[in-house]
């Protein structure tokens, strides 16, 4: 791979304009518009042999099974990747992958269809999640550490703009079939789901222009033993360096909370208070344009008080956004929660992002091998969280007992990353921009 020049503006709009293209799949598919959909046009028990799920449960395990996957091939892609130096190959890939997927879910029309588009969200579901490793490992590559926590808020707001802007017009054709010749909304919402693959792979085109050339190197057998190796090499790395290993704790537990409730709280609001497709798509836009400043506000609380007290003061948040949802049942007071889900959404990831990026060690600059090992760590998370999610929901048919649950894993990850002792996550002396 080519060195990029560090802080080039070119370069840094690229690196966040993937966001842009891949939030599309965030905001539609898993969070506003096709988890509603899933629950509406599924039957509410669907029998799996001898089991039976509640559909959102299904869908909570769908999730489940998607970031198995993913965290059994992302350390072994990304070893490869940087061995190798096809960091943008592998990008490209699970762009496409994921793209094409959502694409497919335009002919998810109901039960007869239920395993097509079960299957299509698990495969748009990888090509998200396996993008995302490859396209952090860059952050450190292109800026000096002082610029992480802007230049990632950058990317999350680009994101929160370019998604939002397609749900808009997806809402109008859901809402407003007539205007475009449709005959109902349900074709609507499919249109949309191809929108979202054409939007994905079109967007990110600008960002693979632009970001540096992988290096020519023909693959070989002897690179999968190595990208082995590097992932064994960065764990052991991490295991002796207590503050990343305390980090990377702490990351499992928050994140498996927060990404749980992104993914489930459209059914949630849908299954418990009744919300109808517009109004929880309104609920959606609430939360992705207060992310935008929310994103902006915790950089820039973090660059006054450090990346620490930043993400233990929106833990906090999140720890009573879900007591407050277990004790709700009006429309109203769940805006309020959406609103406060939205202040701390984007802040958590941008600034979880820029934090690990801090401590890892200055001279090593295989960042590839160590996004990938925190990768591992995110997709776990994921993992453990929507299953305890769906687990408790199938076995007490009630959601309410599942958000409860969510709470816990906060309060653990608040615990871990108290006990950080390094000072780069502390009050910082050098400048922010």
């Amino acid at each position: 791979m080519t060195q990029p020049k560090l802080n080039d503006k070119k370069t840094i709009n690229a690196w966040a304009f993937f966001d842009w293209a891949n939030s599309a799949y965030a905001l539609v598919i898993s969070t506003a518009i096709f988890p509603g959909y899933f629950e509406e046009y599924t039957p509410k028990q669907i029998t799996l042999g001898s089991m039976e799920f509640s559909n959102s449960s299904l869908y909570s395990f769908a999730v489940s099974f998607s970031y198995i996957i993913i965290a059994m091939l992302s350390p072994l892609l990304s070893g490869i990747a940087d061995y190798s130096g096809r960091r943008k190959f592998f990008l490209k890939t699970f762009t496409l992958v994921g793209s094409l997927a959502c694409s497919t879910l335009y002919f998810f029309k109901g039960e007869p269809q239920l395993w097509l588009g079960t299957s299509a969200f698990v495969l748009a579901t990888i090509g998200f999640s396996g993008s995302l490793v490859f396209y952090d490992s860059y952050l450190p590559l292109i800026v000096t550490e002082d610029r992480y926590n802007k230049v990632s808020a950058k990317g999350f707001t680009f994101g929160y703009i370019g998604s939002v802007i397609l749900l808009i017009f997806i809402l109008m054709m859901i809402q407003k079939p007539d205007w475009f010749g449709l005959s109902q909304g349900q074709t609507g919402a499919r249109i949309g789901f191809l929108l979202v693959g054409a939007w994905w792979l079109g967007f990110a085109q600008y960002t693979f222009k632009h970001m540096p050339k992988d290096r020519k190197e023909y693959f070989s057998t002897h690179m999968i033993a190595n990208g082995y190796k590097e992932i064994a090499g960065a764990f052991n790395r991490v295991r002796n360096m207590p503050d990343i290993r305390k980090f990377l704790t702490a990351f499992f537990f928050y994140s498996a909370g927060l990404q749980t409730v992104i993914y489930l709280a459209t059914i949630f609001a849908k299954k418990e208070l009744g919300f109808a497709t517009a109004e929880l798509i309104l609920l959606v836009l609430i939360l992705q344009l207060v992310a935008i400043g929310g994103a902006h506000l915790f950089s820039a609380f973090a660059n006054r008080q450090g990346n620490k007290t930043s993400i233990l003061t929106m833990i906090m948040i999140w720890t009573g956004i879900c007591f407050a949802a277990y004790f709700t049942y009006d429309k109203t007071t769940f805006y309020i929660i959406a609103a406060f889900v939205g202040l701390v959404m984007g802040g958590i990831q941008s600034l979880s992002r820029a934090s690990y990026s801090m401590l890892l060690p200055e001279k090593d600059h295989d960042t590839t091998s160590y996004f990938s090992f925190s990768d591992v760590v995110y997709k776990l998370s994921i993992v453990s969280g929507t299953f305890i999610f769906g687990l408790v929901d199938n076995i007490t048919n009630n959601m309410r007992y599942s958000v409860l649950a969510l709470a816990f894993l906060f309060l653990t990850g608040f615990f871990f990353m108290w006990n950080i002792k390094s000072e780069k996550l502390g009050k910082r002396s050098f400048a922010s921009e």
